[in-house]
């Protein structure tokens, strides 16, 4: 093989992404006839097939999966090229595509992103929140430049991923201005038998939390769980108990929802990340955002 086609290595790369022809051609806007003829062009070319059919489904070769490792290389690079020129030619506003894991706290989210969306000139921002799963696959595809996760990238995954930590949070409680004084005295104990407000069951929070009170012998009265940060902290603003959040963002939590923090725990920590397809990071709004965020909100927290 001479000389390489990039348009029959990029028809293959995307079926074999997607898992099927019929996939890669709605997003290849292409016929599966078209698709089909030139993978096999691109066979012989290599001299060795790329996919076999297994039942009604294709799966690659032992040849594919190389070819594969080689083409997600080659068009990483290439999307790292196409997002360098791109922020480097004037009066072109970048744009920065950020997946946020759900679990985050929004105003966490918020304070990680803003100074780039502020800064001068201001980036063009657009974020997508789902399960780091999700958005690690998207990541893998270069739907996304980065992932703000409060967990590393799992291990075992098959995603070429890496984590940039940027900082972690201890824990504040925060109650109602007017019940505040009475749980701050004696706290921790105070909060047993108070009513909370938690994270549900399924959060790696609330097991950190549950922990946390079976420690120090307390068991509160859970008023309500939560899938929802801000939906907890909006009825923890109506007074319906008290909650913990991340003390990096207690100043933020008692402005906006008119709370005084109660007391704060070391023992129960959040980190969180930046996680990317490159081990070092090269997106001037992605450097932006990691170096603002460990030096400026999670500072007082480290």
């Amino acid at each position: 093989m001479r000389h390489l086609n990039y348009n029959h290595l990029q028809y293959f790369w995307t079926v074999a992404r997607e898992g099927s022809v019929a996939k890669a051609a709605d997003i290849l806007h292409l016929t599966p006839q078209t698709i089909s003829g030139q993978i096999k062009v691109l066979e012989q070319s290599i001299g060795q097939p790329l996919f076999e059919r297994v039942g009604r489904r294709l799966t690659m070769t032992e040849t594919g999966r190389v070819v594969y490792s080689y083409a997600d290389e080659i068009f990483s690079i290439g999307a790292e090229l196409a997002s360098t020129v791109r922020s480097n030619l004037p009066n072109v506003s970048s744009t920065l595509t950020i997946g946020v894991v759900n679990s985050i706290p929004k105003l966490i989210a918020e304070r990680i992103i803003a100074p780039v969306m502020l800064g001068d000139p201001p980036v063009h921002v657009r974020c997508f929140e789902s399960t780091l799963n999700q958005l690690l696959a998207d990541l893998a595809v270069h739907k996304l430049d980065i992932v703000l996760s409060d967990q590393p990238v799992p291990r075992g995954l098959s995603i070429k991923a890496y984590d940039h930590q940027l900082g972690e949070s201890g824990l504040s409680f925060f109650a109602p201005r007017g019940k505040a004084r009475a749980l701050r005295n004696r706290f921790p104990g105070s909060l047993h038998e108070a009513p909370m407000l938690l994270p549900t069951k399924n959060s790696a929070l609330r097991r950190r939390l549950d922990d946390w009170f079976d420690t120090h012998d307390i068991a509160p009265r859970v008023a309500g769980e939560f899938d929802d940060s801000a939906l907890l902290k909006a009825f923890g603003e109506a007074g319906a108990g008290a909650f913990a959040g991340p003390t990096a963002i207690e100043d933020e939590i008692c402005r906006m929802y008119r709370m005084s923090v109660i007391g704060r725990t070391m023992d129960i920590t959040e980190r969180y990340f930046a996680i990317s397809s490159e081990r070092r990071l090269r997106h001037e709004a992605v450097v932006a955002i990691t170096e603002t965020a460990r030096s400026d909100l999670f500072e007082r927290s480290a």
